[in-house]
């Protein structure tokens, strides 16, 4: 059923129930659906999502029509079901269609919005019981069944593994470029961790890290993180991963007070050595436009003063305290070592991972690593699924 015509978008938007009926009321029309529910949209609603392309350009399917273009008082002659769409004829000679399954999915009465709240995507929260989801790297490159379902399972758990990996430096770009372009950071497109004397990072020596989300200090943190062993034969360096969004939501359960300071008092990070200097100044936990935790911004070692109120100061010492000793218990904790050929990629604005010191003299051990923006990995979900 669906045209271009009709749909100004790429995706498809399966038709869930037939129109029955169509009534113009003075600001709005009122649809009713065959299985009896009732979408009313408004006539400034219907004429801003015109799919016709007079008012969005075919190639793009971008609007090209802005509203104010319209008349403020406009109105609709007649509004009717045609060959399953519905018709609008405007005052001013405009005819517009819009297709059922895109309606459906954009209709705005509180049950289609509820149903569509409960349809979105959310966190699946982990501990230390966590089944690590692994993949294989070969299904991983070759299959784009596969690909999606590694993309799914990093969207909503944050972790993951891959397996099956080729130890030859450089590997891990064209595993990242699965999903889309690489971002470069001053630490390079690919990042070499090893510990090494002059280190322009803690990540580059051979002491523990504790529990971090790396860039904190960039307005925006890397989305995902990638870490890929080539050797690692020296003893200790065990990866530690902790899911921020557990350790955050059960805060907020535990001690509310303590995570509204995490959420409301800005901390700054800095970031600097002899040839750049980074500072961002941001809560170390952010919510989204529902109220939801969207990320974790957080590493101690390059955290500068605190700076707040001399009322807010013992409040903020305590919620931080708070927060680091739960990344510290053991129910929250998952550790495990990476071996050759496997890579670890997670969210880095979620899930924060630490490292074991190791030493040095015991062996060689050499990770690459690199970031992708979490954007561009719900990006390619979205590519795949349609």
């Amino acid at each position: 059923m669906q045209t271009a015509a009709a749909v100004a978008d790429f995706r498809t938007y399966p038709k869930l129930c037939d129109l029955a009926d169509a009534q113009v009321l003075d600001d709005q029309i009122r649809v009713q659906w065959a299985d009896g529910r009732v979408s009313p949209f408004h006539h400034q609603w219907l004429r801003d999502n015109c799919p016709c392309t007079h008012c969005v350009y075919s190639v793009t399917r971008e609007q090209v029509l802005e509203i104010v273009d319209v008349d403020e008082n406009l109105s609709a002659i007649s509004a009717r079901i045609d060959q399953g769409f519905l018709s609008v004829q405007w005052h001013g000679g405009h005819h517009s269609q819009y297709d059922p399954g895109w309606l459906r999915a954009h209709a705005y009465d509180e049950e289609s919005r509820a149903e569509r709240r409960a349809a979105k995507p959310t966190s699946r929260l982990w501990d230390n019981t966590f089944e690590l989801p692994i993949f294989d790297y070969a299904a991983v490159m070759q299959d784009p069944e596969a690909l999606l379902q590694w993309l799914l399972a990093l969207r909503d758990s944050g972790l993951t593994q891959m397996r099956g990996v080729p130890t030859e430096s450089g590997s891990l770009a064209p595993i990242a470029q699965r999903i889309s372009f690489i971002r470069e950071s001053n630490f390079g497109v690919l990042f070499n961790v090893q510990s090494k004397a002059d280190a322009d990072s803690n990540a580059y020596t051979a002491f523990n890290l504790p529990l971090h989300s790396d860039l904190p200090t960039r307005e925006l943190q890397p989305g995902l993180q990638f870490l890929h062993c080539l050797v690692n034969d020296a003893d200790g360096g065990e990866s530690i991963f902790v899911d921020g969004f557990a350790i955050a939501n059960a805060l907020r359960e535990e001690d509310p007070e303590a995570f509204r300071a995490l959420c409301e008092i800005p901390v700054e990070f800095r970031n600097k050595d002899r040839h750049s200097d980074y500072r961002r100044l941001a809560p170390i936990i952010a919510l989204d436009a529902l109220g939801d935790v969207a990320e974790i911004r957080m590493a101690n070692f390059l955290r500068g003063p605190f700076e707040t109120s001399v009322a807010q100061m013992p409040l903020l010492y305590r919620a931080y305290r708070r927060f680091i000793a739960m990344t510290r218990e053991a129910r929250f904790r998952l550790v495990k070592r990476l071996n050759p050929g496997e890579l670890w990629c997670f969210d880095n604005r979620r899930t924060l991972h630490a490292r074991n010191a190791f030493d040095p003299t015991s062996g060689a051990r050499h990770f690459q690593g690199c970031y992708i923006d979490r954007d561009e990995l719900l990006s390619r979900i979205f590519v795949l699924q349609r």
